[in-house]
């Protein structure tokens, strides 16, 4: 593999990926002032451009602090049907004033975060610079049962002065609920999910995306609940793409679901912190194959008219496409043997009574 610098460096040049965030910050303006541009191609445009700066975000010097594990993995697909099938079920059954105010609050406060967490580091170089690195420490009371034992934030001026403003945007986004605010705060959900969910190995990236295969083709196939969520919450649970041409019949708008962005991101995000540790090369494919999965899905759905899952097409595009070329090279068994999860260190020994027995060779230092 490479020397630790390589990667710390490889780290310094695409957590910024300054060419990637512009890409995907004018296709989000794009639409608001160029009406023309086809709807197929903005969606592939701006999902892949995202993938590619949450990917690019992710390469980080250190290992994940946490990763996923393959419970964890089994669990996500049943996990997400619960939430799918309650929020299905509070549309359903419960006012609808009280399930909007209570999502509308719920974005706000998250999407403040997800909005200051992208663009502080933005922001952070036109302040002074004793600015930039000056702090405060904001400290939360107890709080019983919610914050029982109180705490202590360190918060900076530049994520103080984004967060002011990631406020004031997203009380506007409230207000109008414009597509382009809509799309701005899910596409930094999708950045901070890409960069931050970290899948540990591939195998347990290829059981994650395998359940939610089967999950995405049962929600939109086998009943209406995916589809009718996705259209009657009104929030950044989707990214909206403006119609070129809108009959009467016709929705305004072209949807595609955070979902079909950020889960494939994780694993494609490996890839790229896999080539990084092994001086590999198969992040290009694994992102080629999610372009090709998602214009087979946009294709399928313009020629039958009706909603797809879309990893029906990009889960088998992007496990076949990276799988296959590292069995070409053959280097499938050291993919499949990569592992970034942190290393558990054991417990230091502990002593009794003031002093630690010294370990017994006969019984290999183990202690009753």
């Amino acid at each position: 593999g490479h020397p630790p610098n390589k990667r710390a460096k490889m780290d310094d040049e695409g957590v910024q990926a300054p060419f990637a965030h512009a890409i995907v910050a004018g296709l989000i303006v794009a639409p608001t002032f160029v009406k023309q541009i086809p709807t197929s191609l903005l969606i592939v445009a701006t999902a892949s451009a995202t993938v590619w700066a949450g990917c690019k975000r992710s390469v980080k010097p250190v290992a994940p602090a946490e990763t996923m594990t393959q419970s964890d993995a089994l669990r996500f697909p049943v996990m997400g049907s619960v939430v799918l099938l309650s929020l299905f079920l509070a549309l359903k059954y419960l006012p609808k004033e009280l399930v909007a105010t209570v999502l509308s609050l719920y974005f706000v406060l998250l999407g403040a975060f997800a909005v200051t967490a992208c663009f502080t580091p933005t922001l952070s170089p036109f302040l002074p610079s004793n600015m930039q690195t000056k702090t405060f420490t904001l400290k939360i009371p107890k709080i019983p049962f919610l914050n029982p034992d109180g705490l202590e934030q360190a918060i900076s001026v530049p994520e103080m002065l984004t967060g002011l403003l990631s406020l004031v945007f997203c009380a506007w986004y409230q207000r109008s609920k414009h597509f382009f605010a809509n799309n701005l705060l899910g596409v930094c959900f999708s950045l901070q999910g890409i960069e931050l969910l970290a899948l540990g190995s591939v195998p347990v990236g290829c059981i994650l995306l395998c359940g939610l295969f089967f999950y995405d083709i049962f929600w939109v196939f086998g009943t209406p609940v995916m589809v009718a969520v996705a259209k009657n919450v009104d929030g950044p649970i989707k990214l909206l793409f403006p119609r070129v041409a809108v009959d009467d019949d016709s929705p305004a708008f072209s949807m595609l679901g955070l979902g079909d962005i950020v889960l494939p991101g994780i694993f494609i995000a490996l890839i790229l912190r896999y080539d990084a540790a092994k001086g590999r090369s198969l992040f290009g494919t694994a992102f080629a194959s999610y372009i090709l999965g998602l214009g087979t899905t946009i294709y399928v759905m313009n020629a039958f008219k009706a909603a797809q899952p879309a990893l029906l097409y990009i889960v088998p595009a992007v496990l076949g496409g990276t799988l296959g070329h590292a069995l070409l090279n053959g280097e499938l068994k050291e993919l499949l043997a990569f592992d970034e999860s942190a290393p558990k260190s054991a417990p230091a020994p502990t002593a009794v009574d003031g002093a630690a027995p010294a370990p017994d060779a006969a019984d290999g230092g183990k202690r009753d």
